[in-house]
């Protein structure tokens, strides 16, 4: 393959990859597969709808979200009814007939309910930042599956190629064979480079293969089918926000640290209502009682007197988990600017490494290549040199696959830190 195709092959534009995906994307059902070709945009789309791992995390979050209907839910009133002597005549000594009734319903105070309420919605809101954060995760390793089957697919073509090139110097060597250019012994060692070369093939198709089904499982197709295909560009270029600016947008946008913030002012809506439950609730009621030609109406009041239980291990045990949850808090602070850091870091090396094939060794690769094959088509150079560039030639085309991969990968991973969508 020449230099000039690889190079466009590669100096493809890496937007495409975070482009966003319109409104109205027309995208294929997980249970129904497309022929068209996806772009990264419409893969993120069906694996947010129709991945299952991430449905069940929704559905989770649905059911949390019922113990808001239990915690709103006031105190059931109850009747008491009672009757006794029922079987006597009216003029029996034993006494009258007495037949009873009364209705009773707990009070609760402190706001318990009210505070129940809040502890209910504060751990709604952590179970959602928590599937927030799963997506997040799915995110990543949709982009990072998508950019692996880009990366296949371009390891695929070059290796392709350069079978299809180092056949015709085989045949080429194979007509100087015939004519007595070339001896035997020289012919075979030419020809036995072949073996390389369709290792090469063999193992991009390979790893093309396992690329799609991994990202078609992503996406939540029940049978990867191998006509699936995507559409991408890549493309590496600076970042166009600064370090500060990332940090802060990852405070902003991490879910997880959202669901710490979270967790913290549900632990203090728990710990209010531990209080709550110190106080004593009353029960208070309303009787009716009739006995022969006698009707009498009554109240009553049941309040319970806590001498010794006013809930204080719930109350230590609940100050003590709030305090936890604010210095897990600043843990994860802490680890969302680290995780920022190092994300910025490794894309910064990772983009200076592939520059680095793409500016300079892939062209010296293929000019070595080239003057010596021309050379030792000449018989001015000896064949332990040509096999040798040939080989640093392989060797340097797929060393900058993988430094191309290897920053695509870690823009990704930055995307992840910050979740946001870092488009240099």
């Amino acid at each position: 393959m020449k230099q000039a195709a690889f190079a466009a092959a590669l100096a493809m534009g890496y937007a495409g990859l975070y482009a966003q995906a319109p409104p109205q994307a027309n995208v294929a059902r997980a249970t129904s597969p497309s022929t068209a070709p996806l772009t990264l945009p419409q893969a993120l789309v069906i694996a947010r709808r129709d991945n299952p791992l991430l449905l069940g995390a929704r559905q989770h979050v649905d059911a949390v979200r019922a113990n808001e209907i239990t915690a709103s839910l006031r105190q059931n009133p109850y009747l008491v009814a009672e009757s006794t002597q029922t079987g006597l005549a009216s003029d029996d000594p034993s006494g009258p007939t007495f037949v009873g009734a009364g209705l009773q319903r707990l009070f609760e105070r402190g706001g318990k309910r009210d505070l129940r309420i809040a502890a209910a919605r504060g751990t709604t809101a952590v179970a959602t930042s928590q599937s927030e954060d799963q997506q997040r995760l799915l995110d990543l390793n949709v982009r990072s599956a998508f950019t692996r089957m880009l990366v296949a697919k371009l390891a695929l073509a070059i290796a392709q190629q350069n079978l299809a090139d180092y056949r015709r110097t085989v045949e080429l060597q194979r007509v100087r064979l015939q004519v007595g250019d070339v001896d035997r012994t020289d012919f075979d060692r030419i020809e036995l480079q072949l073996v390389n070369f369709e290792s090469d093939e063999t193992n991009a198709t390979l790893n093309l293969t396992q690329a799609s089904q991994q990202l078609q499982t992503l996406l939540g197709y029940a049978h990867p089918v191998d006509s699936f295909d995507i559409d991408g560009k890549l493309d590496l270029s600076p970042l166009p926000q600064s370090l500060p600016e990332l940090e802060a947008a990852a405070v902003r946008a991490r879910p997880d640290l959202r669901a710490a913030e979270q967790q913290v002012q549900a632990n203090d809506a728990v710990t209010r209502l531990a209080i709550a439950q110190g106080k004593a609730d009353p029960t208070i009621g309303a009787e009716y009682e009739h006995s022969g030609r006698e009707t009498t109406f009554g109240t009553n009041l049941n309040l319970p007197i806590r001498l010794f239980d006013r809930n204080q291990g719930e109350k230590e045990r609940t100050r003590l988990e709030a305090q936890s949850s604010r210095s897990l808090l600043a843990a994860q602070r802490n680890q969302v600017v680290s995780d920022v850091d190092q994300a910025y870091a490794a894309y910064q090396a990772a983009r200076v490494q592939a520059q680095r094939y793409q500016d300079k060794y892939l062209d010296e690769a293929a000019h070595v290549r080239d003057n010596l094959q021309f050379s030792y088509r000449n018989g001015n150079t000896t064949l332990l040199d040509y096999l040798s560039a040939l080989s640093e030639y392989r060797q340097i085309n797929l060393a900058a696959i993988q430094a191309q991969a290897q920053a695509a990968l870690a823009l990704h991973q930055l995307s992840y830190a910050t979740a946001t969508e870092v488009n240099p």
